[in-house]
Parts: C-alpha cells; sequence; structure tokens
C-alpha cells in the first residue's frame, strides 16, 4: 500500500500551502500529485510554482495556469494584470506547458485527475451536477487523449470537496488548499492503494483539513500592494466567494 497526497488550488498562498506540506510531510507521504491553479488571487504565485516544481511529482493544468500567461488579453482587470506581473517569464512559459490529465493505475481500478472536467480547464462542472455531467467526467475526450476509461476520477477548481459512487464508478474533488470556500480551512486528498498495480487490491479516499494563519497571508498581500484585497479577505478568512462578495449573488464554485 502507498499513499498520495492530491493538493490543488493553492492560488499563489504560500502560508496555506507550507502548512498543508508539512502535514503530508508529518505523515510519512512523499508522492505528492498538483491538479492545478498556481497563481492568481493571492499574493506570492511565484513562490508557490517555485515550491510546486519542487515537491509535487506531477503537476497538471489549471485554468488560472492557462490565461493567466496570456498578455494579449485586453479585458484584463488590475488584479490579472498584477498577478501575471509578479511571476518570472520562465514559469508563465512552464504553467502554459503544464500536462491536461494524469492517469494511473490504484489497485486494479484506472484514475483519471484533471483540473475542472474532461473537456476543458474552463469547463465548469460544480458539486450539484445531473446525470449526465457526472458521466461526462469517466469519457475520454480529445483534451484527455484515448487510452483506458477511469473509474475512478479526482478533479479541483470548485474549491468544494466531496465524493460520490454510482455504479461502481468514484467521483471526488480535492477541495482548495489556498482558497478553501465554505470553510475556508485548507483541505487535500490522500489516496491510498497499490499504485500502478493491475490486480484488485484495497483502497481508500480521504479528506483532509489543515488550519494555518490566514492573517498572516492577507498581511503578505497587503504589504506587497495586492489589488483586489477586500475580496481576497472574505475569501480566506471568511470562506466567500469574491463574485458573491461583490455582486451579491450566488457562488458559481460551491455551496449557498
Amino acid at each position: 500500500m502507498e499513499r498520495i497526497a492530491l493538493i490543488s488550488d493553492v492560488h499563489g498562498n504560500l502560508t496555506a500551502l507550507e502548512a498543508v506540506l508539512a502535514d503530508i510531510s508529518g505523515r510519512g507521504i512523499e508522492r505528492v500529485f498538483n491538479l492545478g491553479d498556481y497563481v492568481g488571487k493571492g499574493p506570492r504565485g511565484q513562490a508557490v510554482v517555485d515550491r510546486c516544481r519542487e515537491v509535487c511529482e506531477v503537476n497538471i493544468l489549471g485554468n488560472w495556469d492557462d490565461f493567466l500567461p496570456r498578455p494579449e488579453r485586453a479585458d484584463d482587470s488590475e488584479g490579472v494584470k498584477w498577478w501575471r506581473n509578479e511571476l518570472r517569464k520562465d514559469q508563465l512559459a512552464w504553467l502554459r506547458a503544464l500536462p491536461f490529465c494524469h492517469d494511473f493505475l490504484l489497485s486494479g481500478r484506472q484514475v483519471r485527475l484533471f483540473h475542472a472536467s474532461a473537456q476543458s480547464v474552463h469547463h465548469r462542472i460544480v458539486f450539484d451536477h445531473d446525470e449526465a455531467q457526472y458521466g461526462s467526467f469517466f469519457e475520454n475526450t480529445e483534451a484527455t487523449g484515448d487510452g483506458p476509461v477511469p473509474v475512478i476520477v479526482g478533479y479541483a477548481d470548485i474549491h468544494d470537496p466531496f465524493c460520490e459512487e454510482d455504479r461502481g464508478r468514484i467521483l471526488f474533488n480535492t477541495g482548495s488548499v489556498g482558497n478553501s470556500l465554505g470553510d475556508p480551512t485548507p483541505g487535500y486528498v490522500i489516496l491510498e492503494g497499490v499504485v500502478g498495480s493491475p490486480e484488485p487490491a484495497p483502497f481508500s479516499i480521504q479528506f483532509v483539513r489543515v488550519p494555518y494563519d490566514a492573517h498572516a497571508e492577507l498581511a503578505v498581500a497587503h504589504e506587497l500592494g495586492m489589488p483586489e484585497l477586500d475580496g481576497y479577505e472574505a475569501e480566506i478568512i471568511r470562506g466567500i466567494y469574491r463574485t458573491t462578495f461583490y455582486a451579491g449573488r450566488a457562488s458559481r464554485y460551491h455551496r449557498s
């Protein structure tokens, strides 16, 4: 039996990342897979990218990692421009070159990991989905490529951890390390099983929450002059999605 830690959506929050990595290390887990969205929203994308390149065995493309490196976007907000300029050129290139998904065997079951959906990093499916949306997670697409169809799928993007099983297929969401909504405590997932084995064997999916000093990370954002500070505070202190905070409408990401 082997354990793999799955993290995602760090969003430039280095304090939360270090707290989660310390918890992972304290459990003796040596393999870390990252499901994307290293940057944006938080003040230290550059440090987060460097840290994840150092410690994560697998790194996957997120929606922020795809659109943030695009300087040709004329409609970018002040915040997006700030988060882009905070990164080095080599980091922007690294983010854009990340793979869409990662497939492997675990205890005789085919596992697939990606950021948002099997269609695109920009195609969002929330926790309250219908049967057709559920089934779409387990399909091969142009984005995923051909290969064995998964029976376990893990994704990120919505910052809302859950696990659902239907007719032998399991779908789970890792939650978010640096921008957890609802409960602002960082979360990640531990997969345990026989990695790479085609033979059936026990496996498990564990959800973990790790407290950290969110006010310290917010203070760093203040010191660096990061834009959209009130929205960031709403997210990392109170767990309120910034669109809800700014516009007073229902979140597209998570439970009301």
